[in-house]
């Protein structure tokens, strides 16, 4: 089994076909620690795949690296070729195992590792405090005071040792494996800036009293009377400041599984036999749970496990797991998935399936796969440093050598040296992500668009497809009255009342959309008396004297009130489009329908015109049935649907779309979208959703608007625009300044200054980001039209020619 060639640094996770080609293979998965940059992963992989039988891929975004192991191998040779590398690791605890609190505990960052962020932070902290006053005083003469140089050396020393002390490490860990990265030309530019400011200190004459900075644009040939503290300071800190920022996106990538777990109940009411051949409810852990144990849900609970229920009924609410606002109506015989919330019945439950077997736990094996596929981006600092770093070092060794060769003294000839090191010391390249980053998600969130790291910009700029989850997205995700039918002589706000009602003692979610539908037309509900609840089929009761029932029309012909033959045709019109219909009857006679739907969000028309303007195509993805999926496309201006699609597909449908040579982008809030949303190209979830949609995405949409979809997808690439600018630019400083410096054309002081200069510009090119305005299309007069227009087409897909009362938000009156 041949390792494949030139393995790519987080790249996507291989299929079970190219890992393991042979049923005798083994899957290991191990977390990396040490990797500071994507050519640590390319080396880890290279390292691991010229082990005899290997394959394997290393994602740097994740620091882990899932490798396919032949017999006779086992993890520890892995671990020590990786060791061996510079690198530690070891064999990564699974999420289902170590728990959603396993990352808690001693504040770690998961498997027990120290938290990266965490230990980041601290130094950057640190250093910051420290190196502001050295910059200052060295930028600013008229601060400088008797010995002032010395303060300098005391507070840009710890800078330099303690706050640098990764970059030193990882430099010295390339060193000795015969490589460089940008951490080699961090680290050698700052300890020779800050090693000449002692030679200057010490040996020179920059430690007299009084002395003072001078600034000339030429090296100064022999006088050895500058330090360059405030460079070597203000390097490590500007460096530290932008592996934070990156540490804490990286840090993100594992919190969609951990959201996925904390779904799950983590108790359940097992029933017991007892000694006198009864049985009695005890409270266990989920874990304790085997398939076959039969155990009780209550209403509010959350079920514990999928099962099937062996008696009661009730109406389940599985919007956690599918996205979709209408409850599940189960009974006895009827199947249940974990994670899921029961309504207002008991149900007794026979366990199924448990543990990594449950749909819960499959959902999050599917989102881990879609994350460890998803490519990580690719900085342009780190993808050139190859280059980069050793052509610097051998201009600076061929200045140093040249000069000499020359004649020059060795002050002189240092300090040219010294000019190069600096000069390219990548502090503009540090700043060029973070910073734009930083400004361009600030401004995301003030607008109410939360990026979760440099993935989502690169990922936004191909994107010509986006699939819009239906329920929650397009939709308002939330149960809404639109239609009163009544029957032939009856009065439909009669209708409404009476049932309203009645329903006012239930808290169905369809009884929910009824009484708030009523409660905005009348100032108060009759009262009910003799209420009865029939789980699952409807509520029956005394309203104003009248023997009243409102439910399924089963339910009502099982009373005596079936429907006459003019509702029978509009309950199947409005069951055909989508919509869920209950009956209404008293005194032995149906008299109307109540239609309880998902409305369409007021602003979604113009959101898909926002996003065709950019150049998407919008595809509408749907669990509920075509006819219903085609209303509210059509409504919307969606002309592709793709309805009829279990949770569990959604990701094998942006797959598919991918595969025909789509670029894909996935808006959904539910868990069933968390799969998608990570597979998909660019993931972008409503924050209305559940926790585990918003984490497996790589934009969050706070705002409870669809239209910032695409003001979502224009701020990523602008941001990305910003950073491919920052970068260039900084580059450009370079090939323009390092010819200078090796020339004796500019000494190591103002290379300092000029380095400070371009890192002023690529900060200024990213605060351009802050004035980012979202567009709308449709603005002031105009946006009623759309409103009414929207309306219009749901009333007309829920009523029939007979001319039925449409429940309208806008022209609702109270009862005098």
């Amino acid at each position: 089994m041949a390792p494949p060639s030139e393995p790519t640094p987080g790249a996507r996770r291989p299929t079970a076909a190219e890992l393991d080609p042979h049923p005798s293979c083994s899957w290991v998965e191990l977390t990396v620690g040490g990797m500071t940059c994507a050519s640590c992963a390319a080396r880890i992989e290279k390292k691991l795949n010229k082990l005899d039988g290997v394959v394997a891929t290393v994602n740097y975004a994740l620091a882990t690296a899932t490798v396919a192991l032949p017999p006779g191998r086992s993890p520890a040779e892995l671990i020590g070729a990786i060791e061996k590398a510079g690198y530690t690791a070891r064999i990564k605890v699974p999420e289902a195992v170590a728990g959603p609190d396993a990352d808690d505990e001693g504040g770690d960052g998961g498997d027990g590792a120290p938290d990266p962020a965490a230990e980041l932070r601290q130094r950057l902290r640190v250093c910051a405090w420290l190196a502001t006053p050295v910059v200052l005083l060295a930028m600013v003469p008229g601060l400088q005071f008797t010995d002032w140089q010395w303060l300098s050396l005391c507070l840009a020393a710890p800078v330099v040792v303690w706050g640098g002390l990764p970059l030193h490490r990882a430099a010295w860990t390339n060193a000795r494996h015969g490589t460089a990265t940008m951490d080699t030309l961090v680290s050698l530019g700052t300890v020779a800036a800050f090693g000449w400011s002692l030679y200057a200190l010490f040996l020179g004459t920059a430690g007299a009293p009084g002395m003072t900075d001078h600034l000339s644009l030429r090296a100064s040939g022999s006088d050895a009377g500058d330090i360059y503290l405030e460079v070597a300071a203000g390097v490590t800190t500007f460096i530290l400041a932008g592996r934070y920022f990156e540490a804490r996106a990286r840090q993100r990538a594992g919190a969609a599984l951990r959201a996925l777990l904390d779904l799950g109940a983590k108790e359940a009411s097992v029933l017991r036999p007892t000694p006198g051949g009864g049985e009695r409810e005890q409270r266990v852990p989920i874990g304790t749970l085997v398939a076959g144990d039969r155990f009780v849900v209550r209403p509010g609970e959350k079920i514990a496990t999928d099962g099937v229920v062996e008696s009661g009924s009730s109406a389940v609410d599985a919007s956690m797991l599918t996205g979709e606002s209408i409850p599940l109506e189960v009974v006895a015989g009827g199947a249940v998935t974990g994670g899921c919330v029961n309504g207002d019945g008991r149900l007794v439950v026979r366990a199924t399936r448990v543990g990594a077997d449950t749909e819960l736990a499959r959902i999050a094996t599917i989102v881990e796969q879609a994350q460890s596929g998803k490519a990580a981006v690719q900085r342009l600092a780190d993808r050139v440093s190859g280059v980069f770093v050793p052509v610097v070092l051998a201009l600076a060794a061929t200045t140093l050598i040249a000069w000499l060769v020359l004649g020059a003294g060795p002050a002189a000839s240092i300090t040219a040296a010294v000019a190069v090191l600096i000069i390219a010391c990548p502090c503009a390249l540090g700043l060029a992500t973070p910073t734009a980053l930083l400004v361009g998600t600030g401004r995301g969130a003030q607008l109410g668009i939360l990026v979760k790291g440099p993935e989502a910009l690169e990922s936004s700029r191909g994107v010509d497809t986006i699939v819009l989850d239906k329920t929650g997205t397009v939709t308002t995700g939330r149960l809404a009255l639109v239609a009163v039918v009544p029957a032939p002589g009856e009065q439909p706000a009669e209708v409404l009342r009476l049932a309203a009602g009645l329903e006012s003692g239930s808290e169905h979610p369809i009884a929910r959309a009824v009484v708030g539908a009523a409660e905005s037309q009348f100032d108060r509900l009759p009262p009910v008396d003799g209420f009865a609840n029939a789980q699952g089929l409807g509520v029956r009761g005394q309203v104003d004297g009248l023997a009243a029932a409102v439910g399924r029309p089963g339910f009502l012909a099982e009373l005596g009130m079936p429907l006459p033959a003019e509702l029978t045709g509009d309950h199947r019109r409005a069951e055909a489009a989508g919509r869920t219909v209950v009956a209404v009857g008293w005194e032995g006679r149906a008299r109307g329908l109540l239609v309880v739907a998902d409305r369409v969000r007021q602003s979604s028309p113009t959101a898909v015109r926002e996003l065709r303007r950019l150049g998407l195509r919008p595809i509408l993805l749907t669990g509920d049935n075509e006819h219903a999926a085609r209303a509210v496309a059509a409504a919307v201006g969606i002309d592709e649907v793709i309805a009829g699609v279990l949770p569990a597909q959604k990701a094998t449908v942006i797959r598919e779309l991918q595969r025909r040579g789509s670029s894909v982008a996935m808006v959904g809030d539910g868990v069933n979208d968390a799969a998608a949303l990570a597979c998909a190209d660019l993931g972008l979830a409503v924050g209305t959703g559940t926790d585990a949609a918003i984490e497996a995405a790589d934009l969050t949409l706070v705002r409870d608007d669809p239209r910032a979809i695409a003001d979502a997808i224009r701020l990523a690439r602008r941001t990305l625009a910003t950073i491919r600018g920052n970068l260039f630019w900084a580059f450009a400083y370079n090939v323009v300044a390092l010819p200078l410096a090796a020339t004796g054309q500019l000494n190591p002081m103002i290379a300092g200054a000029t380095m400070a200069l371009s890192s002023v510009f690529v900060v200024s090119n990213s605060l351009r980001l802050r004035q980012f305005t979202p567009t709308r299309e449709v603005t002031g007069a105009g946006q009623p039209e759309v409103l009414h227009r929207v309306e219009r087409m749901q009333r007309d897909l829920l009523t029939s020619a007979r001319g039925h009362t449409a429940v309208d938000q806008r022209t609702r009156h109270r009862r005098p």
